[in-house]
């Protein structure tokens, strides 16, 4: 990869104007409040739209917030949207879901990278340690709290996380990001060139490696990570019609305590292509996940995906299309767990409709439907109405009602544990033949403002009631099987603002508060406790302060402070993180940052004497552009 980009360097001189697009680590300004709300996003409608003007619950972390935030991974950048739960599990793994039901593998939050759903149907959720982005080649990360199945479909639950990234346009010239630290080191290096016409390709590598993590005792845990990941994107095209195609290679290793070492490797390939009102999308997808006297997993998906962008009538605007994602699981077992079969074809098809209505000049309401066929439950529908009213150009009051689902996965369904789990479980635990999507209804109530051009806030507040919730119920015969048997509901506030308090201070903070009660439906049987489904804090609190100070420096501050999880406990804790970074000349930017500085450990997630905890780390930076 060196060699490659040397060479092709050599041979291709990207124009003057172009390379001005990547601008100097010191020419990097911090959006205004206005920019900020004039930031174009698109998870909430499926179209280009401003922040200010959705009527959901969503927070846009920003490029430059997570420059200057100092963190080295995708995971750890995810922690700046304050209607997010994020909790590091291991030197690898992550426990990651908004509004509740918060787990390392966590089933009600779907993840995107530039629209390439990152979800795998082994048990709907994200696995963390094969998810990984350059985080300089991050444009926005929009985060929206609250059921998007109407657009979105399945696994859209509780939120959707939709990683985008830059165009190859705005990153010509070359980088190198070089960060050493007392627990983890990494090398970014990446090479833009401009290509005929006004086409542009972006090729990187990357490596990051991560020490083991320690007990609480401060004994140090068999965690130890590694990962090397390799691609490209390039785009072309006009804005009438334009085109993309981006890929990645990676592969790493994770030492697992008391286990065999586990190996990822995989890579996808994605292209779109946007004419007008019309876009369509296609990935591939390979992932293989080995440990050997565990489990072995190969998952190959297709996905296609098309939708049109219309204004039919006078006050409407349609988005409609569908799409359609073939995935071939083999999954192989040892001897105390199994998937049967081990081989598993699975498709999910899909239709949507979605039009937003100018009520009034002020007022909008939006109606939408999407019908989904998957290979377990067929059709399940999950409709949404939302009404908006933006009573002047500073602010916005909305209300929702939608209803999503978490459709079955492999494990719901043909999951079996082949030893006795133990009280209050005595029995194997065989997967649900009958096993139903997982639902939930959603209200929701939201206000967005800026009153000052120097201050903007957002305040939600949610309903969610669920059914069908996974329980584990006797069979009769003597096993367990996996059913549907628990009920709940969760209620909760989500706020955020931000303030410019002059040209160079800007202060940021968010609020969460969560409460969840659950309960067995009539008729469950379930011997256990109906609290197993995740573990979340009833509070969380963030503070971020960034100053831009004389002769290239700046010093970013923040704050998290986290509510205990009850079950099982791990008690509350806060954390200061710090970052002061330095750039003397334009094409060169040196940080140190330190997390965790008064804290000497912490656990944030699991149980049991094995579980891990994280201490002060402290990274040192060196970034340098041409």
């Amino acid at each position: 990869m060196l060699a490659t980009l040397a060479s092709v360097q050599a041979a291709v001189a990207a124009p003057p104007d172009l390379l001005a697009a990547e601008r100097s680590p010191a020419a990097l300004a911090r959006l205004s409040i206005e920019e900020l709300a004039d930031l174009q996003i698109s998870t909430v409608s499926k179209r280009p739209q401003r922040l200010a003007d959705a009527a959901a619950a969503v927070y846009v972390i920003t490029r430059d917030q997570i420059r200057q935030s100092g963190v080295a991974g995708l995971p750890e950048a995810l922690r700046l949207a304050p209607n997010l739960q994020v909790a590091r599990v291991s030197a690898s793994s992550y426990a990651i879901s908004a509004r509740g039901f918060n787990d390392a593998s966590a089933n009600k939050l779907l993840v995107m990278i530039d629209g390439r759903s990152v979800y795998t149907p082994l048990h709907s959720g994200v696995f963390w340690d094969v998810q990984d982005v350059p985080l300089s080649d991050i444009e926005r990360i929009e985060v929206v709290s609250g059921p998007g199945g109407t657009l979105w479909g399945a696994n859209a639950v509780n939120g959707v996380i939709n990683i985008v990234t830059r165009s190859a346009r705005d990153t010509l010239g070359s980088s190198a990001n070089l960060l050493a630290g007392n627990d983890e080191r990494g090398l970014t290096l990446r090479h833009g060139l401009a290509l005929a016409g006004d086409a542009a390709l972006r090729l990187y590598a990357k490596q990051l490696r991560r020490d083991p993590s320690q007990r609480e005792d401060g004994s140090t845990l068999n965690d130890a990570w590694e990962r090397t990941q390799a691609g490209f994107r390039a785009d072309g095209g006009s804005p009438a019609s334009a085109w993309a195609l981006e890929g990645d290679l990676y592969d790493g290793s994770a030492d697992v305590q008391s286990q065999p070492q586990r190996r990822v490797s995989g890579g996808n390939l994605l292209g779109r292509w946007t004419r007008e009102s019309v876009q369509i999308q296609l990935y591939l997808d390979s992932y293989k996940r080995r440990q050997t006297g565990f489990f072995n997993e190969d998952l190959d998906t297709v996905d296609l995906d098309v939708q049109h962008q219309v204004a039919w009538r006078a006050g409407h605007e349609l988005v409609w299309g569908g799409g359609v994602r073939r995935q071939h699981d083999r999954t192989e077992t040892g001897s105390l767990l199994a998937f049967v079969p081990v081989d598993s074809q699975l498709t999910l098809a899909n239709v949507f409709a979605q039009d937003t209505i100018s009520l009034s000049e002020r007022v909008k309401l939006t109606l939408g439907l999407k019908a989904e066929h998957n290979s377990y439950t067929g059709i399940e529908y999950q409709p949404n109405v939302r009404i908006a009213w933006k009573h002047d150009g500073q602010s916005l009051m909305w209300a929702a009602l939608s209803r999503a689902v978490r459709t079955p996965s492999r494990l719901d369904r043909d999951f079996h544990v082949l030893v006795n789990l133990g009280p209050p479980y005595n029995g194997r635990l065989l997967g649900g033949p009958s096993f139903q999507a997982e639902r939930l209804t959603a209200w929701e109530l939201g206000y967005r403002a800026q009153p000052t051009v120097t201050t903007s806030f957002s305040v939600n507040v949610f309903r969610h009631d669920y059914t069908r919730l996974r329980s584990i119920e006797p069979d009769g015969n003597g096993d367990l099987v996996l059913g549907n048997g628990v009920q709940g509901r969760t209620t909760g506030l989500e706020a955020w603002a931000s303030q410019q308090v002059d040209e160079g201070w800007r202060l940021h903070a968010g609020l969460s508060l969560l409460n969840k009660r659950l309960s067995f439906a009539p008729g469950s049987r379930d011997p256990g406790s109906p609290d197993i489904s995740g573990n979340d804090p009833c509070h969380q609190f963030m503070l971020r302060s960034g100053w831009s100070l004389p002769h290239g420096l700046s010093l970013d501050l923040g704050l998290r402070s986290i509510g205990a999880l009850p079950s099982p406990a791990v008690p509350g804790y806060t954390v200061v993180d710090a970052r002061l970074a330095w750039a003397p000349r334009r094409d060169v930017e040196l940080s140190l940052a330190g997390f965790n500085l008064f804290d000497r450990r912490h656990v944030e997630f699991g149980a049991g004497p094995d579980r891990s905890a994280f201490g002060r780390n402290v990274l040192l930076r060196l970034l340098w552009r041409q």
